[in-house]
Order: structure tokens, then C-alpha cells, then sequence
């Protein structure tokens, strides 16, 4: 599943990319700040462009919550979520059934810039965190999903079965975040996408020839080590490892 991720473009290269415009100046210098890691379960901010308003980049919490929540209750319902997930991630395929999910597939779907994100490989027992980046300068485009609770908005990041590839790497859970295309991008925010054209664009592989893979240090997953750093992004070769 899709729980760690980065963000190091500056907010200036996601408004050229998106064509878009961060909806509030103040956060400027907030979220032009590098971010190397990003543990979803910190329950973060991070920047989204939203269905409802798809021209701006908006700050969201990682983390799905139910509309009937109160912003005063969301420290208590991430406590209580962490058993399923904490709403970081949503399977695809639960999209149009899930209570939580099916309030938001039609009209509140956005789209979760990141310049990259990590997932786990499983050897003898030990997990070696791999790190998946593009090729090209621009940030990768992750399907997701949001709600409103009063002035805040909190989101969850789609993911879908495993290609041959992230199978081989996250070969425990044998899942993958929803990657899209610049011209899926426009798809999935479209208000006028029925349920067949977002049902196809969650099966949809992206074109993995595009990104780039390696293992990062393990220190990804010591929760007391600040794994925040920009060296996090570097490789390091485990040789008892054969993928």
C-alpha cells in the first residue's frame, strides 16, 4: 500500500505542470519546503488538486474521514482508523460499494502530486523499502479521493492490484497506487466521467518504462529515526537481495 511518499517540487513546478494556482499565497512558503519523507500515518498536509475546483493545488490531510465527523473528532478517528489503514489508501475496487469511498467517486475525486513515493519488499521476513520516482522532472499524478469536514478537507490515495512489476517488488500485499497520465489527469477530473470511465481508468496500468526504481536505506521504517532527509532518496545496495 501506498503510506510514504515525497514531495520536493517547488509549488511554482506543480502550478507550470497542472496548470493550476495554489489557492491560498500564504501556504507558499509552506509547501515549497522539500519533503524527502512523508509517513502517511503523521496524517501530513499535503497539496491536491480537488474535482470540485480542479484550477488550484489545495493543502489536504492524509487520511480519508467520514463527512459526518467533526474537525474536532479527526485525532480520535485516526487513533481508531489505524487498525484498517487510517484512510491513507482506498482499493479501487471498493470504490463504488464502500461507504466512505461512494460519497465521494462522482464528485469528489482529485488528483495527489508526488515526486515520489516508497513501497516494501518482503525478503526472508525483513522489509527493504524500494523508492519509485519519474523519469522526468515532472511529479507523478496519484488518483485519490477527499471529503469536506467543515473548513478541512482529508483524502485518501487509490490503489489497485498489482502490475507484473510492483508485484515483484510489494510482494506481500501485491497492490500499487493509481498512477495517471497527464491525459488521464484530465479524465479523472472531469465532472462529466460516468462510472465505466472511472472504473477504466482505476484498471489502468501506468507505463512503467517511465520510472525509475531502487532500495533506499531501511531507516525509512525507524520511526525514530528522522528519515526526512534528502539522502533518504539515495540507493543502497542489499546484496542479499535478487530482484
Amino acid at each position: 500500500m501506498c503510506f510514504h511518499t515525497s514531495q520536493i517540487q517547488k509549488v511554482e513546478q506543480l502550478e507550470k505542470q497542472y496548470k493550476v494556482k495554489l489557492s491560498d499565497e500564504s501556504q507558499r512558503e509552506l509547501f515549497d519546503q522539500s519533503r524527502y519523507h512523508i509517513n502517511g500515518f503523521t496524517h501530513s498536509q499535503l497539496l491536491i488538486i480537488p474535482q470540485e475546483k480542479p484550477s488550484v493545488l489545495a493543502a489536504a490531510t492524509w487520511g480519508i474521514a467520514p463527512e459526518n465527523k467533526k474537525v474536532s473528532e479527526l485525532k480520535a478517528y485516526y487513533k481508531e482508523a489505524v487498525k484498517f489503514g487510517g484512510g491513507l489508501n482506498a482499493r479501487a475496487e471498493k470504490a463504488f460499494e464502500h461507504f466512505l469511498y461512494r460519497q465521494s467517486i462522482f464528485t469528489k475525486r482529485c488528483i495527489v502530486p508526488v515526486s515520489a513515493f516508497y513501497e516494501p519488499h518482503d525478503h526472508k521476513g525483513k522489509k527493504y523499502p524500494f523508492v519509485f520516482k519519474p523519469k522526468s522532472e515532472d511529479s507523478l499524478s496519484l488518483a485519490g479521493l477527499y471529503s469536506r469536514i467543515d473548513n478541512k478537507v482529508t483524502f485518501t490515495i487509490l490503489t489497485q492490484e498489482a502490475s507484473p512489476l510492483f508485484a515483484k517488488i510489494h510482494n506481500k500485499k501485491n497492490r500499487q497506487p493509481v498512477i495517471l497520465n497527464a491525459e488521464q489527469v484530465n479524465e479523472w477530473l472531469d465532472n462529466g466521467l460516468k462510472e465505466e470511465g472511472i472504473a477504466n481508468l482505476l484498471k489502468a496500468h501506468f507505463d512503467e518504462d517511465q520510472l525509475n526504481l531502487h532500495t533506499v536505506s531501511t531507516d525509512l521504517f525507524h520511526p525514530k529515526v528522522n528519515s526526512d532527509v534528502e539522502e533518504i532518496l539515495d540507493k543502497v545496495e542489499y546484496g542479499e537481495l535478487t530482484v
